[in-house]
């Protein structure tokens, strides 16, 4: 076993840096927000059926993306230092859920989407920086 040295490795996640990323999330909730747009002014059925089923995958991408990040992402520490993150996760989530923009056609809900995405990045870059 003396042939053998096995070094120690640790990280912050659980692949290199530069796989997690809110950027993810944000994208997909961007398709949302363009979706709802477009639904707004067309009242083809058919067109109604597929953009119903996209805003759904998207939103369920979303939520997807959003888990990762605070599952796989965020440890203890970012927890400590922003106590507010468990909270804005879990918004985030649900405003892309069935109550939200995977429910419905509504732009504002969209933007809600967005603007926490963008509360997740804020503290996703101070996490980077540390």
């Amino acid at each position: 076993m003396r042939f053998f040295r096995i070094p120690e490795v640790s990280a912050h996640c659980d692949l290199p840096c530069g796989v997690y990323d809110p950027a993810q999330a944000r994208i997909e909730a961007e398709s949302i927000k363009a979706i709802c747009k477009k639904v707004a002014e067309n009242d083809d059925a058919d067109f109604r059926t597929r953009a119903t089923i996209i805003k759904e995958q998207r939103s369920q991408l979303v939520k997807e993306h959003l888990w990762i990040l605070w599952t796989d992402y965020f440890k203890p520490p970012h927890f400590e230092k922003y106590p507010e993150l468990h909270t804005l996760v879990n918004e985030a989530t649900k405003l892309a859920g069935a109550t939200g923009t995977k429910g419905a056609f509504d732009e504002a809900k969209a933007d809600e989407l967005l603007a926490k995405i963008d509360e997740i990045d804020k503290i996703f870059k101070e996490t980077k920086q540390s």
